[in-house]
């Protein structure tokens, strides 16, 4: 055996939600466990999200009365999966989540709000819940991280002068041209932005807040974090089992071992040019990715070179966005249930629901070859509505006209000739779709139908969802295929232990989060089915590797 540099019980590699929570119930279990983040910034992708959490029946939820039948759960995402997942792993995920929950609950720091209204996405399905089954974490004061605030990943989200809001919050605020409680979400944030300045906190919320509520509980635990650490190899026995990792820190090398797992939990392969390329379809190869700049798939690597088997590298958590000019990527979702607005192909013509999740909206998007699209608007929608970060009535920076993202027309037939889509064909269009608007019913595409559709939508219209387009100047923006992450990687069992393709089991090899291939297949159940069951997995690998050390005779609670 060559001699290791650090022992651990659990070797734990990535800083999201997932990694820290397996760390957390890894402590709990009675392990010891590090922590080691390839970037200088902790949090992952988790840090720079909204930050929402999908696990049905946590305790946020049945303290708030909403308390699901595990059948209903498991109906709705039978019907969501498609038989694309195995039951063992839904089951795992159904019943593991409230207890995972409950352990991070016990931290005094761990506290979270119900974001009512906010529906699954899919709430027609049986099983599926209007009123929406997603939780944040609770605003939190960054200033109480002390030295570790500087080591937090920014994220684009904070408003000016500290202005800090939550999901809710924007949801309000998006409507403060249109309804009353959107002009009282206004009053709050000037309240927030002069309070910030007199009590000079640092207020963070979504992700942020979760990623600082997940380290002050690290912190309290004892558990050590080690930023750039960033893993280079897996280490394995005679008999194949996975022993530790080799790590680059302080110039040097490093060997860590962990005596009863490693846990992958490294994020996706978005910023990896050459895996996009090779898996993902064509009109997503190019990296409009919105997840941290480190995922350039490590882990999945790692796992690969070890004969693990992989599943759904041709999907990822879509997201339409815009490219900003100065090059950041802007999703699009409350933007795409603007009334007075379409999405168009370059045939000028409407090719899905534009309100639909956006997974969905661009799963049919790529599957027409519709890249990129067009995101088209009359005065009326800017002049009520936020749009990629410009605010109502807003002027559109004249940077996003320099770059082709951006163009403008008196006439639709105009602003045609501008995206070189067919005058004849978009005009068409827009006419059809106001006639749906004008009856409140898009005969389409359904815009509207859905709960989850009309949550963004304008509430004071007949449909929330459809207005007409009829109020110039009209506006068009070029859409892209962006993402939040990719969703394939290493195929893992309900323990979360990497497989090979032959079924058998990695022994000491775990993933969770996009380093595993999604528990959700190719759908998306709601707001946070990406960091609700990358906390789930970490923690049931945290568990087995803990059932592992028993079996060992190692004392563990």
């Amino acid at each position: 055996m060559s001699e290791w540099d650090h022992e651990f019980d659990l070797v734990i590699v990535g800083s999201g939600a997932g990694g820290m929570a397996a760390a957390l119930t890894a402590q709990d279990s009675g392990l010891s466990v590090v922590v080691v983040e390839k970037g200088g910034k902790y949090g992952g992708s988790t840090g720079i999200s909204g930050g929402g959490i999908w696990i049905p029946n946590n305790p946020t939820l049945r303290a708030r009365g909403h308390d699901d039948s595990r059948e209903s759960i498991r109906r709705y995402l039978d019907l969501l999966t498609e038989g694309r997942v195995p039951a063992a792993r839904l089951d795992a995920f159904v019943d593991n989540g409230p207890a995972a929950m409950t352990l991070l609950g016990r931290s005094r720091w761990m506290r979270f709000f119900w974001v009512k209204g906010y529906a699954d996405y899919h709430p027609e399905l049986e099983g599926g819940r209007p009123r929406g089954r997603s939780i944040e974490a609770l605003p939190f004061d960054t200033r109480k991280l002390g030295d570790d605030e500087k080591h937090q990943r920014p994220n684009g989200m904070k408003g000016p002068l500290g202005l800090w809001i939550t999901a809710k919050d924007y949801h309000d605020l998006a409507m403060v041209k249109r309804t009353w409680r959107g002009r009282w979400a206004s009053v709050i944030a000037a309240w927030r932005v002069s309070s910030n300045v007199v009590r000079r906190r640092h207020m963070a919320t979504g992700g942020r807040a979760l990623v600082a509520r997940l380290r002050m509980a690290l912190k309290d635990a004892g558990v050590p974090l080690w930023l750039k650490t960033p893993m280079a190899d897996l280490v394995t026995g005679d008999d194949g089992a996975v022993t530790g990792i080799v790590a680059r820190r302080d110039g040097g090398t490093v060997r860590i071992r962990g005596r009863y797992g490693v846990l992958l939990a490294t994020g996706g392969f978005d910023h990896n040019p050459e895996l996009r390329a090779k898996h993902l379809p064509e009109g997503a190869k190019a990296d409009f990715g919105m997840g941290a700049r480190e995922n350039t798939g490590d882990g999945i690597l790692a796992g690969e070179r070890l004969g693990a088997a992989l599943d759904l590298m041709d999907d990822a958590w879509w997201m339409p966005s815009v490219r900003h000019p100065a090059g950041a990527t802007i999703p699009l979702v409350s933007e795409r249930c603007i009334p007075p607005s379409i999405i168009v192909s370059s045939e000028g013509r409407r090719f899905t629901n534009e309100s639909s999740p956006y997974v969905n909206f661009v799963h049919d998007q790529l599957a027409g070859g519709h890249v990129p699209a067009w995101f088209v608007m009359d005065a009326k929608a800017r002049g009520r509505y936020p749009f990629a970060q410009i605010l109502p009535g807003a002027p559109i920076p004249k940077e996003f006209y320099e770059k082709g993202v951006a163009f403008e027309a008196a006439t639709i037939g105009e602003l045609a000739g501008k995206i070189g889509v067919p005058a004849d064909a978009l005009a068409g269009s827009v006419e059809r779709f106001n006639r749906f608007a004008e009856a409140g019913k898009d005969e389409d595409f359904g815009r509207g139908d859905s709960a989850y559709d009309r949550y963004y939508g304008d509430p004071t219209l007949k449909n929330p969802n459809l207005d007409v387009i009829d109020r110039a100047p009209f506006h068009a923006f070029r859409i892209e295929v962006g993402d939040l992450g990719t969703k394939g990687g290493l195929v893992c069992d309900e323990h979360s232990r990497v497989l090979r393709p032959d079924e058998s089991v990695i022994e000491g090899l775990y993933a969770t989060g996009n380093t595993s291939a999604s528990v959700m297949g190719n759908e998306y159940a709601g707001p946070g089915a990406t960091i609700g069951p990358s906390i789930v997995f970490g923690y049931i690998a945290a568990r087995h590797a803990a059932a592992r050390a028993r079996s060992s005779g190692h004392a563990v609670r």
